[in-house]
């Protein structure tokens, strides 16, 4: 099932949202060979510090979901990942801490080029889908990680 822009904005306003205003955030489960997904720690200087979550950023304006993870990618971890390379995998909504509408789009990837490195990070971690949960993870990746462990059960 796609998650795109369309079904975001159907979901907010069936939530009574406005979705004209509602700040839209994508993140990866990069998943290596071995099945394990990557998170990262958020660093001392960000909100979310010390937390662990999915890479990825907000979506600028005019700026497509894919192309705007694989530009976050970069940034974050220095990888190359083509958008044909994203597959939709789940979503969550949530609101900011000026209580915008928030949805983060999750997208399963397991083909990239280059490195991975912690480059706006603390740590990296490889973890096996069913253990997730174990790390302290930022509130809105904490249903995705769950939907993660079913899919690999």
């Amino acid at each position: 099932m796609a998650y795109g822009v369309r079904r975001v904005n159907e979901l907010l306003k069936k939530n009574g949202w406005r979705t004209d205003f509602a700040v839209l955030v994508v993140a990866a489960a990069l998943i290596d060979t071995n099945n394990a997904i990557l998170i990262q720690q958020c660093p001392k200087h960000k909100p979310l510090a010390g937390l662990w979550e999915f890479p990825g950023g907000k979506v600028e304006a005019g700026e497509c979901c894919r192309v705007a993870l694989c530009r976050e990618l970069a940034e974050e971890l220095g990888i190359r990942v083509e958008p044909g390379s994203l597959e939709e995998f789940s979503f969550v909504t949530g609101v900011t801490n000026d209580g915008k509408p928030l949805v983060l789009l999750l997208y399963c990837c397991r083909v990239w080029r280059g490195e991975v490195s912690a480059m706006d990070a603390d740590a990296l971690a490889w973890v096996p889908a069913d253990q997730l949960t174990n790390y302290p993870l930022a509130p809105l990746d904490v249903p995705l990680a769950e939907r993660l462990a079913l899919l690999f059960r």
